[in-house]
């Protein structure tokens, strides 16, 4: 859908021109409220790294609730999941990098998050000896979990006897039913070593090794500790994948390109391609070149390698060749034309290879734009066919030996939890979690809506019970982050998103009319939607989403338009600055949570050597792209929110925001959370900040 953009600013000054309503009572704004328990709804016990074992029907996740984060298990055919480790407490320590053993018996995991670049490791609870990034072993049959030492990216043998690790830059193998036993250094490669892969008979490791301006697909014999490099070039490679009788090895090849910035849209580049390797002799060939134009990006999917080396020598592999992410797959051995597993005009996001290596299993959005679904897509291109279908969502696939599927699931008015379809039956892993199942919410209505140069804007709505109070609720856009995200209709998959849809559900249900907005660059829609033009730091164009929603507010007869505010987190602090600078008559007061505000200072947090006087000209636009080239129209008061160990957005960004705005005589609240990181790690952050947040809005909107 799209209007002329001539007349979305005439709809835009008429909503501005809009005499104010007068204000409800208190008597008639608390008639319309539903009872929602704010604590209970972010206190969900959120799942999150689903893992399946290659040899056996058993799958491990991780399950946080209130900030007490722990690994679960179950196994078929009974499907009944139970906690394997005892953690406690609001920490902030975060679990994650599950990897299982063949038979399922042994678990690795690491505890704690990734360092800073002064290699300190994320402590929001503020331990006064600080914390460790280690890693622990716990078997699925009950015993106590074990720490076996600091480390990173753990990959069990399969046997489980040995895990094989990263410390330090260097690539690790230690026992695992003996903790006191010495690490053994396997390889210090000059690079950064990632991406770890055993062959199918545990004799090779085969390795990404990062170089800066390029990467090499490493493979060390563990025998005889013989290292060696396959076809090195002047590119990128990574995402490498055994063959199934191990003799070879695909990857991905990306040229690299010089003096590429974030938050630029990249429509096109220099081609990727897929290669291969036999090992016996080190031939190469070309498995996949992407052609010129749309496409010649390579786009990346939530899944623990990009490419799938199947059965019947087809490797499949993500492309946007027609402007959408879809799954082709092709002839390991090069030529001939890709086939589509998943073709068409969606997009797929976790994708998983079936045992057997016949099909994979992913999550789209086909047919269902605003929700994600899972399916079973064939190799040979023979069609995929659909596995969950309703008004849910389900994602992170994990397919197991038996033939049951194990996934991650919610929908508009039930939280993220661990499903298995086993046959045509689907049951929850956690039977008891129902018990605890939220109250007062209502599920959100999909709007269209142009934005302010007509380009059409999808979001999901949130409307408080009842009519409305006389001269209608007051209106609230929320804005993600990323920007490449899309919110759905219904509890997200990303646990900072499920909170804010709990939090926009609050709102809702204490009297706010709530528009999520999925403004451009953001994903779900296709590549032009994310690669929009002059979107971020090349002009801001997503801008013009976060009018059209205001507008959209202010033309509803429930909605009074003199009471509307805004508020987000990340790239969504950056667009509540924006629309507090250049329309604060429409944007009554916002909430921005670690935004960006100068995109000068956030690039060089992403590219350290980004050096804005050697390019005045890029420099000039970005800044005139940020919040800070506007704040002289800027009058609504904001809370600005951010914790001090951020290592996305700058601590120093609020601070720079609150200095301006406080001299130009602007009203400035704020919540600092003191050794607290981006996402947030505490229970107790994200209630101080949603707590705060109501209050605000309350007094300036309510």
């Amino acid at each position: 859908m799209r209007t002329r953009g001539a007349a979305a600013f005439v709809l835009l000054a008429a909503a501005l021109a809009a005499a104010a309503a007068p204000l409800p009572t208190a008597g008639a704004a608390s008639a319309q409220t539903r009872e929602t328990d704010l604590d209970a709804l972010v206190g969900w016990a959120f799942p999150s790294g689903l893992v399946a074992a290659a040899e056996a029907p058993v799958v491990a996740w991780v399950r946080n609730e209130r900030g007490a984060r722990n690994v679960w298990v179950a196994e078929g055919p009974a499907w009944t999941g139970r906690r394997v480790t005892s953690f406690a407490g609001d920490d902030g320590q975060e679990i994650g990098s599950l990897a299982i053993s063949a038979a399922g018996a042994t678990i690795a995991f690491v505890r704690g998050g990734a360092p800073n670049r002064e290699g300190e490791i994320p402590n929001p609870a503020s331990i006064a000896l600080g914390v460790e990034r280690e890693i622990w072993i716990v078997g699925t049959d009950g015993g106590d979990a074990r720490r076996l030492g600091p480390g990173q990216s753990p990959l069990l043998t399969a046997d489980g006897s040995r895990v094989v690790y990263i410390q330090g830059g260097m690539i690790h193998r230690r026992p695992t039913g003996d903790p006191a036993a010495a690490p053994e250094p396997l390889a210090d490669p000059r690079g950064s070593p990632g991406e770890l892969r055993l062959s199918p008979g545990g004799d090779l490791l085969a390795f990404t090794s990062q170089l800066g301006d390029h990467a090499f697909i490493g493979v060390l014999d563990l025998a005889t500790g013989t290292l060696r490099y396959l076809d090195p070039s002047l590119d990128i490679d990574g995402n490498a994948a055994w063959s199934p009788d191990g003799n070879e090895i695909a990857f991905v090849r990306i040229p690299n390109r010089q003096g590429s910035l974030p938050f630029f849209a990249v429509r096109e580049s220099l081609p990727w391609s897929i290669r291969a390797v036999r090992l016996a002799d080190g031939a190469t060939r070309t498995v996949f070149a992407a052609p010129e134009g749309t496409g010649s990006v390579f786009r990346t999917i939530s899944a623990a390698n990009n490419i799938f080396w199947g059965a019947d020598g087809r490797i499949a592999f993500p492309w946007e060749g027609n402007g959408y992410t879809n799954l082709y797959s092709v002839d390991a051995r090069g030529g001939g034309d890709p086939r589509p597993i998943a073709r068409g005009d969606f997009e797929v996001q976790y994708a998983a290879l079936a045992p057997g290596g016949e099909a994979l299993v992913f999550s789209s959005n086909r047919g269902d734009i605003d929700r994600q679904h899972l399916w079973w897509g064939p190799l040979d291109g023979s069609g995929a066919r659909q596995l969950t279908p309703g008004a849910g969502i389900e994602w992170q696939p994990a397919p197991t030996v038996d033939g049951s599927l194990v996934f991650l699931a919610s929908s508009g008015t039930v939280p993220a939890h661990a499903e298995v379809l086993a046959g045509d039956e689907r049951r929850w892993l956690v039977e008891s979690a129902r018990d605890h199942l939220p109250g007062g919410l209502a599920d959100p209505e999909q709007v269209v809506f142009p934005s302010a140069d007509g380009l059409a804007i999808h979001g999901q709505l949130f409307l408080p019970g009842g009519p409305p109070p006389p001269g209608g609720w007051p209106g609230l856009l929320f804005l993600h982050g990323g920007s490449r995200r899309q919110m759905l209709l219904g509890f997200h998959h990303r646990d900072y998103y499920h909170h804010t849809y709990s939090f926009s559900q609050h709102l809702a249900a204490t009297g706010y009319a709530v528009l999520s907005v999925n403004y451009r660059s953001g994903i779900g829609y296709g590549m032009e939607f994310r690669e929009a033009e002059h979107y971020g730091a090349d002009g801001a164009s997503e801008v013009n989403d976060v009018l059209g929603a205001g507008v959209y507010l202010t033309s509803r007869d429930d909605v009074d338009s003199d009471r509307i505010g805004l508020w987000g987190g990340s790239y969504g602090g950056y667009l509540t600055a924006h629309g507090l600078a250049q329309a604060s008559h429409l944007f009554k007061a916002g909430v921005d949570i670690h935004g960006v505000h100068d995109w000068n200072v956030a690039i060089r947090n992403f590219v350290p050597s980004y050096d804005p006087a050697a390019r005045p000209d890029l420099a000039r636009r970005a800044f005139q792209s940020s919040p800070m080239a506007f704040v002289d129209r800027w009058t609504s008061p904001v809370l600005l929110i951010h914790g001090d160990d951020d290592r996305n957005v700058r601590f120093s960004e609020s601070v720079d925001l609150a200095e301006v705005l406080r001299r130009k005589g602007v009203h400035v609240e704020m919540l600092v959370l003191p050794d607290e990181v981006h996402g947030f790690l505490l229970h107790r952050s994200w209630m101080a900040v949603f707590r705060a947040a109501e209050d605000f809005f309350g007094r300036f909107l309510n």
